[in-house]
């Protein structure tokens, strides 16, 4: 039985890992870029904050992969919640961009995605998808390894 433990935790890290390496090489490829923060269509000032929340959730991710590594069972689930604070930060604008007028594309940016299926055409945004499968899986993983 112990050897069951032994390869749930192992790849509850592995899997971790490899979410926390994605959250942080997926943010720099696609926010660094013409898109987002080299736009010239951008603001300077908002232009800044993009590269700004970029660099600290690449550091994040650093300090995610440096708790994994360490092999402590709360360094584990403190790089779990490191990992969900910028989805959940996401959620947390989307519920509120009416607030300040933010949308969740520009028009000379990436557009949703178009999906029709028994006719009826729905378009998707993205980062929303990718915001939510990675915190499904964050809570995957916590079960996996607990």
């Amino acid at each position: 039985m112990k050897g069951v433990v032994v390869d749930r935790v192992f790849w509850a890290r592995f899997a971790l890992s490899t979410l926390c390496t994605i959250q942080g090489v997926a943010t720099v490829s696609i926010d660094l870029n013409r898109t987002h923060a080299t736009n010239p269509a951008w603001p300077g000032h908002a232009r800044f904050h993009l590269v700004w929340q970029t660099s600290t959730v690449v550091l994040l991710a650093g300090v995610e992969l440096v708790l994994i590594a360490s092999g402590r069972g709360a360094g584990f689930y403190l790089a779990s919640v490191l990992a969900a604070l910028s989805p959940l930060g996401f959620i947390a604008t989307y519920f509120s961009r009416r607030l300040f007028g933010g949308t969740l594309s520009d028009p000379n940016g990436i557009p949703p995605a178009r999906i029709t299926a028994f006719g009826v055409a729905r378009s998707f945004d993205m980062n929303l998808v990718a915001v939510v499968v990675a915190l499904i899986s964050l809570v995957a993983i916590d079960f996996l390894y607990a």
